[in-house]
């Protein structure tokens, strides 16, 4: 398990950094940098650190890569799970709007009916990607279920890779839900880097972009599937409002 904030973060963001899809372009320095060398790879995060910038100043917390506040992100609970939806959401479009652009029309205040302080409302909520849902889903279905961070058992391992077992995102047509669960083999190493070298059969895993991130025990499974579920539900009550039809009179 990472031992500093820093290290966490790294460990998370190292993926989708590297396939090009958040943060610069610096991930040798995610994978093998110092802790000051993450740290200024951090700050420059569109949208990760405003998350931990805001959870900082809200909770009083004063190194927003404190692994308080980088835990509680990535895998909700912790000590971003009681703050104010409202003040959060507020403070976090204060820092977000300015650089979103005219695309983001949907960073409002309304988007406090769904807000919470992680991951989780970043990638369902803040990314339009769940307004991008309709006949043809497959490839906005893909960023969601990429991006979100999954939660997994490690059911074998090999010398290269482990399989393992996790439940899919899935669209119906209407409403997001986890599929049940299905088992699919993962690398250990990619690039020739692994967050979990050591990992063993019954352990459970985290996943982000399709690849292996960081261990998680019980409670931050538990964490991490319970602001999932209730994310897929505040993103279904407003997919449905998007869709309703007036009643004729």
């Amino acid at each position: 398990m990472p031992n500093s904030g820093a290290e966490m973060f790294a460990r998370y963001a190292y993926a989708p950094n590297r396939l090009g899809y958040c943060g610069p372009p610096d991930a040798v320095a995610l994978r093998d940098g110092s802790d000051e060398q993450v740290r200024a790879v951090a700050r420059r995060f569109s949208g990760a650190w405003p998350y931990l910038q805001v959870m900082a100043t809200m909770t009083g917390i004063a190194d927003p890569l404190d692994r308080r506040l980088v835990e509680s992100y990535w895998l909700g609970g912790g000590v971003g799970a009681t703050l104010d939806p409202a003040e959060f959401t507020a403070e976090l479009l204060a820092l977000l709007g300015p650089v979103a652009g005219g695309y983001w029309t949907h960073l409002t205040a309304q988007l406090a009916d769904e807000a919470a302080a992680n991951h989780c409302f970043h990638v369902f909520g803040v990314y339009p990607w769940s307004r991008l849902l309709g006949h043809d889903s497959r490839h906005p279905l893909h960023v969601l279920d990429s991006c979100r961070i999954t939660w997994a058992t490690v059911l074998d391992r090999t010398d290269g890779e482990v399989v393992l077992s996790y439940r899919r995102l899935d669209w119906d047509g209407q409403r997001l839900a986890l599929a049940p669960e299905t088992v699919q083999p993962m690398p250990i190493r990619v690039d020739g880097y692994a967050a979990v070298p050591d990992v063993s059969v019954g352990e459970r895993v985290a996943v982000h972009w399709g690849r292996l991130c960081g261990r998680l025990d019980e409670i931050q499974v538990r964490d991490l599937a319970a602001v999932t579920v209730r994310q897929l539900e505040a993103t279904n009550r407003r997919l449905a409002r998007s869709t309703a039809r007036p009643v004729p009179r």
